[in-house]
């Protein structure tokens, strides 16, 4: 029979009865590691029995990016809002503007009537050529420009009457023209031409005949006086306390409290002038009157921007520094002439 050597009867890691267990495996590991720091491996989802602690490495890894603990992160720093463009050159140009046609207005007519030709004649350049540049479209210009001067002295020096005919020449004229080129797009072309001569050079024409009456040249300040108050109430109320758009898909800027601005801007303006600056006007009237304003002032505003958007453009010109071109200021002023006039001819006559 082999000799096989006596073993323990619970195994090697305990004495038989006669002595106390020695101290090994993990049942012990306060004691076996008494001086060493106590370390927690919980936080990478294992209990200390799941492995033994001798294996627990001495400089543990990181923990995860996904579980370590959130740093704050810095807080972006408010935005002032700003006014879209150089406020410094806008002035400027305003205010250079604004001498110029006070000056002509109360010193000359003929010159004031001359200052809007010139106006009209840019804004048609500024027009067909954003028109040819951006669709392609060939409205002619030599008789729209030729035309639309002609509607606004006919206007001046004959009325409603003279401006009428002035619009259907220029028209005829425009048709004439286009058929020195070839057909291929003279519907467009010519349909273009009609559109300009009448939004540019025939609702100009009601500022001229504003001036016709006796006190023409105040019934001119107090439109002009109105629209600007219009559009400064809309920007300024908009600009602090906007926040609902009026029109988003046109023009994104507009909110409803600018307009509720401009409404109150131009109702107090229009009682001051009607008090003060009309023959025979009342401040009620004033009242009337400004709300008009402030509401075809912001309907021509949001036009010029439904053709700019669809002509993919911020601005129909560059010509005056920090307000961009003729046309960019005469948006409001074009629809808001036709208005301004006839309210003024029922409240108080023609003069």
């Amino acid at each position: 029979m082999p000799i096989v050597p006596d073993v323990p009867e619970h195994g090697g890691a305990q004495d038989d009865d006669r002595g106390a267990a020695r101290p090994s495996g993990p049942l012990f590991r306060d004691e076996a590691f008494r001086d060493e720091p106590f370390r927690d491996d919980t936080y990478r989802g294992e209990t200390p029995s799941a492995q033994p602690y001798a294996a627990v490495p001495q400089n543990p890894e990181p923990m995860p990016d996904a579980q370590q603990p959130a740093q704050p992160q810095p807080q972006p720093q408010p935005q002032k809002k700003s006014a879209g463009r150089d406020l410094g050159s806008a002035i400027g140009v305003g205010v250079g503007l604004g001498v110029v046609i006070i000056a002509s207005l109360f010193f000359v007519k003929a010159v004031f009537v001359g200052v809007i030709a010139v106006a009209v004649v840019v804004g048609l350049w500024e027009l067909t050529t954003r028109l040819q540049e951006r669709k392609g479209i060939k409205a002619p210009l030599v008789p729209l420009a030729i035309g639309g001067a002609a509607m606004v002295v006919a206007g001046y020096v004959r009325g409603a009457e003279g401006a009428w005919v002035a619009m259907a020449l220029t028209a005829l004229a425009v048709l004439v023209w286009r058929m020195t080129e070839p057909p291929e797009g003279y519907l467009k072309d010519v349909t273009a031409g009609l559109f300009a001569a009448f939004y540019v050079p025939f609702l100009a024409t009601f500022v001229a005949m504003m001036l016709m009456a006796d006190d023409g040249p105040w019934r001119v300040l107090t439109f002009l006086l109105l629209t600007v108050v219009s559009d400064t109430g809309a920007y300024a109320v908009g600009w602090r306390f906007g926040k609902t758009k009026l029109a988003p898909r046109i023009s994104p800027g507009k909110t409803r409290e600018g307009l509720l601005g401009a409404v109150a801007f131009a109702m107090v303006a229009g009682a001051l002038c009607m008090q003060f600056l009309i023959d025979g006007g009342t401040w009620w009237q004033g009242l009337l009157l400004g709300l008009a304003v402030a509401v075809s002032a912001t309907l021509g505003d949001l036009g010029e921007s439904m053709i700019k958007r669809d002509l993919g453009i911020k601005d129909m010109g560059t010509l005056l520094p920090g307000h961009g071109g003729i046309m960019d200021r005469l948006d409001s002023l074009l629809p808001t002439a036709p208005v301004v006039w006839l309210l003024l001819v029922v409240f108080v006559g023609s003069g």
